[in-house]
């Protein structure tokens, strides 16, 4: 998927002035294509050149970042996000209880990528945690995972026929998300299509 570039990137000033709106944008956005529950604590938010300009603005924006070299090393590395040839990218948060945080986030501190799977049909697609350093699995409330496709897996992903839901078996959490609906399996096959012809 082609990398955002400075000139993608609003003014900070133009960026404020519809932070809201753009917030209110992207939260529609993601609800209808990009964002999975899988169970009460575990939700996937898949990223893409639309979600990663919102995170990059965002953090210009906070950090009050305007300077060019700056700005680009931000892009470098929001720019590794982005889907890639067979690959689909995407947060995994953590739901923490704020009662109790740091017992919430010991809990999660084994979870290995092929806890998590994308299944099709009786096939199944195991996610990579993007690091699998313990001091990197056990440090927050969010992961980045990868989901790599094979061929197999790429033809039986667009067979609408067959149903496609993510499961996790991390040990007591033990929970598939509803199928995934029309308009996020395409918005996730459209991902793939693009970073084919990058």
């Amino acid at each position: 998927m082609r990398p955002l570039t400075l000139d993608d990137l609003l003014p900070l000033d133009e960026y404020a002035d519809k932070r809201q709106e753009f917030f209110a944008s992207l939260s529609r956005y993601l609800d209808n294509y990009r964002r999975i529950r899988i169970g009460p604590e575990l939700t996937l938010v898949f990223e893409n050149r639309q979600t990663l300009w919102y995170r990059v603005h965002e953090v210009l924006c906070v950090a009050r970042l305007a300077e060019p070299d700056r700005v680009q090393e931000e892009l470098d590395v929001y720019n590794q996000l982005l889907p890639s040839r067979n690959r689909l990218q995407a947060a995994l948060l953590i739901d923490v209880d704020e009662k109790a945080p740091l017992k919430s986030l010991a809990f999660w501190s084994g979870l290995r990528g092929d806890d998590l799977r994308l299944q099709i049909g009786v096939d199944s697609v195991p996610a990579q945690l993007l690091t699998c350093r313990p001091e990197d699995r056990c440090i927050g409330a969010a992961h980045w995972v990868y989901f790599e496709f094979n061929p197999r897996a790429r033809q039986l992903f667009a067979d609408w026929s067959r149903p496609a839901y993510f499961q996790i078996t991390y040990s007591t959490y033990r929970y598939d998300s509803p199928p995934l609906n029309e308009d996020i399996r395409q918005s996730l096959l459209d991902d793939l299509e693009l970073s084919d012809q990058e």
